[in-house]
């Protein structure tokens, strides 16, 4: 047995990647670009094109061999409204499409594929279980919830899928929208948050997102759905100040009235302007926590890292990259998934 992953040089991919040559498993990772890391050295890469079907195929898949759909487009960098359906799907529908019709084609059914927690869009229960009514409020979520429904197509085919929702993913290699946050305590800026900041903010570590994954493998590939966010997340205002405090910044939280942020930011998107894209400005004042005791329940799985420290762990690497690439030695940028 193998494992395939594609995507598997991307962010999540890499750290998956790692844990099972650590473990002596047979890795091959199937993505567009080959960074220069260590396991290549015990891992096996294959060029491939999620988006191009004869790619894909291409991609030697056994019946016995254990595969991991870690390819995706994300929110960054933000797109403009009339170009997001095109940039999204692509890669994280016919992508994943493409995928499980080569491992149907192969009389491989095991497979682990991760979406998001943008499915759910509006917090309607609170804590969200995987049982929360799901509404996406974009494309971006969309294109993730069919993939869903197209993986529970297959599990009535005879497949075995297991979903992963996660929350923002932080970690080494990727800042994303958090660059524009540093760059707000860096110049000591004000920092506006959307609404009050008392509501929490949930992040996962992409550590523990790898270890999900792994974890469900060896569970047996679970047909199941499970949420991925860290424990007891701290309010938004707990957790900026706490960063601000750590760099040493003059930056002050400012509250605003959320409803009024959100309308300005609707009309600079309408202007094919935008600042943020509507999946995350519109529920950025809300209780989104995921309950992730399911994962715990039946994997094993149990959050390591807290928010504060992926937090602060993010504005080191955001430092430390900035004062590389003042001395002209930056780090290579590491692909996203």
């Amino acid at each position: 047995m193998k494992h395939v992953i594609f995507g598997g040089d991307g962010f999540v991919g890499r750290h998956l990647a790692q844990k099972l040559v650590a473990e002596g498993q047979d890795v091959v990772v199937a993505d567009i670009v080959r960074s220069d890391l260590k396991h290549y050295g015990r891992a096996r890469f294959v060029h491939c094109d999620v988006t191009d079907k004869a790619s894909v195929a291409a991609v030697a898949i056994a019946p016995e061999d254990m595969v991991y759909n870690l390819s995706a487009k994300m929110l960054s960098p933000i797109q403009v409204r009339a170009k997001r359906h095109d940039f999204f799907y692509p890669v994280n529908y016919f992508g994943t499409e493409n995928i499980i019709e080569a491992m149907a084609r192969a009389g491989a059914p095991n497979l682990v594929h991760f979406t998001t927690d943008m499915i759910y869009g509006h917090t309607v229960v609170y804590p969200m279980t995987e049982d929360h009514p799901v509404a996406p409020l974009g494309e971006y979520g969309q294109s993730k919830l069919d993939t869903e429904i197209l993986a529970a197509k297959w599990r009535e085919k005879g497949m075995n899928i297991s979903l992963f929702r996660p929350r923002l993913i932080i970690g080494p290699g990727r800042l994303g929208i958090l660059e524009k946050l540093f760059k707000l305590i860096d110049h000591n800026l004000p920092v506006p948050m959307i609404g009050s900041g008392r509501n929490p903010y949930q992040f996962i570590s992409v550590f523990d997102c790898a270890e999900a994954a792994r974890l469900a493998w060896k569970a047996g590939v679970p047909n199941e759905a499970y949420n991925l966010g860290s424990l007891n997340p701290p309010p938004v205002r707990k957790l900026l100040g706490d960063l601000i405090k750590h760099a040493g910044s003059k930056s002050i939280l400012v509250p605003t009235p959320g409803w009024a942020v959100k309308k300005t930011l609707d009309l600079l998107d309408r202007l094919n302007m935008p600042l943020m894209d509507p999946e995350q400005y519109l529920i950025a004042d809300e209780e989104c926590v995921l309950d992730v005791s399911k994962g715990k329940r039946q994997l094993g799985w149990v959050p390591q890292y807290r928010d504060e420290d992926m937090l602060i762990a993010a504005y080191s690497e955001y430092r430390n990259k900035r004062a590389g690439a003042a001395g002209h030695a930056a780090p290579s940028a590491q692909p996203a998934e």
